[in-house]
């Protein structure tokens, strides 16, 4: 992880304070970049998510699919965590919180949109970033690859329905044209370009080729991502200048549902006699999201100035602070995680044979 990504939390508090006095000096500005739409999609912020996505997609090799099997069980965790649980637990975290806990001191006509951006939150999990928290806690890397490629070709499919449902048991009204056009663009056509770009680069260049377009790519995804923040920022300023609680109280369901799909994936693993290099990829991957999806979706959806896009912002503001704090509790977890796998071996030597 660079510098810059380390420090990825401040970079985002300034894009905060920068996009809120833009907001604030130059309202007509803003106004005419969130109206440059076509059906209902922000074509400036679409760029930007572009740019944003193709980047970490680039690094997805789906061939590695083939793979998945050799560690069928860490796989089955990751997918169970991730796609039967993580989805449906942060809904529920969201209508408890948002819906009741913290209702009256949140503005009324928001509440639901904002209920929306954890669901749609919740619904992407981590793509590029888990191959970082991977390396830092030695994962596998062919187990990271499989699984994030996996993870990946079933987003494609089931990201809209996920999404769909649980939008529709908030009573929320799912704008189903917006929906499936926000995942051929942001899952669909991205990942068609970056599987272009990746074999045209290997077949001409290789490897090395293709390590050198990667690493001068990553600054643009990480300049893309920032702008784009300025810009939800500028259009959400007047409302957290109003109720600063806001971020706060959108990142309690978000931690909560962070920590418990790690824990899950991660003691799931242990029990399940993974070893300790493919639990710590495994459980990552669920405790992390793909936010640059869910800001994508949460704009396309309900517009810049919604709850959605500001409960998806957050998840940005906490992500690498709280991801940081799992890596550390995995290296520090070692020892402990692996003497299990050294009490069974040995029992398994000592059983009489027949």
């Amino acid at each position: 992880m660079s510098t810059f990504e380390r420090y990825l939390t401040i970079w985002v508090a300034a894009c905060i304070v920068l996009g809120i006095t833009l907001g604030y000096f130059l309202p007509n500005v803003f106004q005419a970049i969130g109206s440059a739409e076509i059906a209902s999609v922000n074509l400036p912020v679409a760029i930007l998510i572009w740019l944003m996505i193709i980047p970490m997609l680039i690094r997805i090799d789906l061939g590695a699919m083939s793979g998945v099997t050799q560690h069928w069980r860490g796989i089955s965790i990751t997918l169970v965590a991730n796609w039967l649980i993580k989805p449906f637990s942060m809904a529920i975290l969201g209508w408890f919180f948002i819906g009741w806990l913290f209702r009256p001191l949140l503005p009324e006509g928001q509440i639901d949109s904002y209920i929306a951006g954890l669901i749609l939150l919740g619904a992407a999990p981590c793509t590029a970033m888990v191959f970082v928290w991977s390396n830092l806690t030695k994962g596998e890397p062919h187990f990271t690859l499989s699984q994030v490629a996996l993870n990946d070709l079933i987003m494609v499919f089931a990201f809209a329905p996920i999404v769909g449902l649980l939008l529709g048991l908030s009573a929320i009204v799912v704008p189903w044209d917006t929906l499936v056009l926000s995942v051929i663009l942001y899952i669909v056509v991205p990942v068609f370009i970056a599987q272009i770009v990746r074999r045209r680069t290997l077949a001409s260049c290789g490897q090395l080729g293709l390590d050198q377009i990667l690493q001068r790519l990553q600054p643009v995804s990480i300049i893309s991502l920032l702008t784009t923040l300025v810009l939800l920022f500028a259009f959400q300023g007047d409302q957290i200048l109003a109720q600063p609680q806001i971020i706060i109280l959108l990142a309690v369901p978000i931690l909560i549902q962070t920590y418990f799909i790690f824990g899950f994936g991660y003691f799931l693993n242990r029990v399940a006699g993974e070893a300790h290099c493919i639990a710590a990829p495994s459980a990552l991957i669920g405790a992390s999201n793909f936010f640059e999806l869910a800001v994508a979706a949460a704009i396309s959806l309900f517009g810049f100035k919604s709850g959605a896009a500001l409960a998806t912002v957050v998840g940005v503001l906490i992500e690498v602070p709280v991801m940081l704090s799992l890596v550390k509790f995995v290296n520090a977890s070692r020892g402990w995680y692996e003497k299990r796998s050294d009490v069974q071996r040995r029992d398994s030597l000592m059983k009489p044979r027949g």
